[in-house]
């Protein structure tokens, strides 16, 4: 038998996003993570892209659970950039977990949700979603060495027993992504409240693979979904390879290799509309946003956020930030916003 999600119930996208971005320091000193630059976009907007295949997303509601610090400048951003969606904003306060964070937006923890962590990034059809038998669905990728991630371990009918936190061994590569769908989060809503009453935490934190098994053993159905693309945009080595892919895969318009005078182009370079470009060999695999100015700079590998200036230099495996303003010899660079560098 196929059990239908019935449309008329809210469903909801929950993307928790709370965080310091300590590994991204110091771009996210001056802006939280989910915006900061990556193949012509913000990392945010991939975020989002990843569910335009679920049947009704323009109906969805979207749930942001957001730190105290970075709610603002993530509201700000949706009402200019994707007005037409309806998202709710939820803080959590204290830093205490996956669980804790959903727990924070209880109150909108009823129905069918995907659940989807800001800085991890898929590539799936979600078309199956309406149509899905099972209670849950955890998203999961094939690797070589899955010691450093969570993976799901599947009985003989294809029903998850368990998620198991970084495995001893490898005889199990389906790791989990954070990626999930639940066909109603209350279910969820209760596990996280007795993971919470048991006090199952780690380092004062409260990991959702901890609920997810309290869940299974309250009679939940989780199985596996495989994919084959996921991208990270959590450390900036993991940022640069997202930018790369995203620009191999043509997600964003992509400069050609002729149209700038003065100008070498190495596709494939997302060159931002009225960027100012003189004597440069840009690419492969750049990025460089609107406001721009670059003169006499060889670039390849790097991403360049908005009004930078950067001349006479030669960079590589760099990230830049806004207003940046960088004169001087050639370097690799991680290069915060509001800098002046000059030799």
């Amino acid at each position: 038998m196929t059990v239908e999600v019935s449309m008329s119930q809210v469903f909801k996208i929950i993307i928790p996003m709370a965080g310091y971005g300590s590994r991204m320091r110091p771009l996210t000193w001056s802006r939280p993570k989910p915006l900061l630059p990556l193949a012509g976009k913000t990392v945010l907007d991939y975020a989002l892209e990843q569910f335009s295949s679920l049947p009704g997303v323009e109906n969805a509601e979207y749930v942001f659970i957001t730190s105290p610090n970075q709610g603002d400048a993530i509201e700000q951003y949706m009402r200019h950039a994707h007005p037409q969606k309806k998202v709710h904003f939820v803080i959590q306060a204290e830093m205490r977990g996956q669980s804790h964070a959903l727990w924070c937006a209880k109150e909108y923890l009823a129905g069918p949700a995907l659940i989807a962590f800001s800085d991890t990034l898929i590539e799936t059809d979600l078309q199956f979603i309406p149509l899905e038998e099972m209670d849950a669905v955890a998203f999961v990728k094939a690797v070589e060495d899955p010691r450093r991630f969570g993976v799901i371990e599947i009985g003989k009918n294809g029903i998850a027993t368990r998620l198991v936190e970084k495995p001893q061994d490898t005889s199990n590569n389906q790791v989990l992504v954070g990626f999930y769908y639940f066909k109603d989060t209350a279910a969820l809503l209760r596990a996280i409240e007795e993971q919470m009453r048991l006090g199952k935490s780690l380092k004062g934190e409260y990991f959702l693979a901890d609920a997810i098994n309290i869940f299974i053993q309250m009679g939940g159905r989780m199985r596996k979904e495989n994919i084959d693309t996921w991208l990270d945009a959590g450390i900036p080595s993991a940022v640069l390879e997202t930018n790369r892919h995203l620009l191999d895969q043509g997600r964003v318009a992509t400069q050609p290799d002729s149209g700038i005078p003065g100008a070498t182009i190495v596709p494939p370079v997302f060159i931002a509309p009225g960027a100012k470009i003189e004597a440069c060999v840009i690419g492969p695999y750049v990025s460089v946003g609107k406001g721009c100015t670059l003169k006499n700079v060889v670039i390849n590998n790097s991403i360049v956020d908005d009004n930078t200036v950067i001349e006479n230099m030669v960079i590589e495996g760099s990230i830049i930030g806004r207003e940046v303003v960088y004169k001087g010899q050639p370097a690799r660079l991680f290069v915060g916003d509001h800098t002046q560098v000059q030799s």
